[in-house]
């Protein structure tokens, strides 16, 4: 199995990423990729908090589910605002995601770039043509490429944490 990558392509407006999701999808379809599941995040100015939507249905061949997204985003995204008591507890939540490649650092990152009149696209891929995927993107002028690699045992784990194959 190849190394998947976990990308998060940063946008500098809350309608960025949706657009981009459009480009992935054909990406995959010419064979330029490898798209396992992707989500996007759009955080429009005003809202306390933004709003996000999972590219596959949870019974999707190669999607991650629902369970994953919805830890990853609570964890970058709402545990902040949450406070500390409910943190805490998922204090071990967030540690499953760090035996995945996912860490704080990565964490932080996120959570520092994606922030309110933004968008991001959270896409786990394999068998990426970089120049291609790079050359596709630039219309849609992302502001900032965050990544984490996982290795065949991390894509293992992080499956069998979510319950998909």
């Amino acid at each position: 199995m190849a190394q998947s990558t976990l990308t998060v392509w940063k946008f500098n407006t809350p309608e960025g990423a949706e657009e981009a999701e459009r480009t992935l999808q054909d990406l995959s379809k010419q064979n330029v990729l490898n798209l396992l599941d992707a989500a996007t995040v759009s955080w429009p100015e005003g809202k306390k908090k933004p709003k996000t939507k999972q590219l596959y249905s949870t019974t999707g061949v190669g999607a991650l589910g629902g369970a994953f997204w919805g830890l990853l985003f609570g964890i970058i995204f709402f545990l902040p605002v949450i406070g500390a008591a409910v943190g805490m507890a998922a204090g071990a939540l967030a540690g499953a995601l760090t035996d995945v490649g996912i860490d704080d650092d990565f964490i932080k990152k996120v959570r520092d770039k994606v922030t309110p009149g933004t968008s991001a696209l959270f896409v786990l891929t394999s068998d990426v043509v970089l120049d291609k995927v790079k050359d596709a993107f630039a219309s849609h002028e992302p502001e900032d490429l965050l990544f984490t690699n996982l290795s065949s045992d991390q894509e293992a784990a992080l499956r069998e944490a979510f319950g998909t194959e």
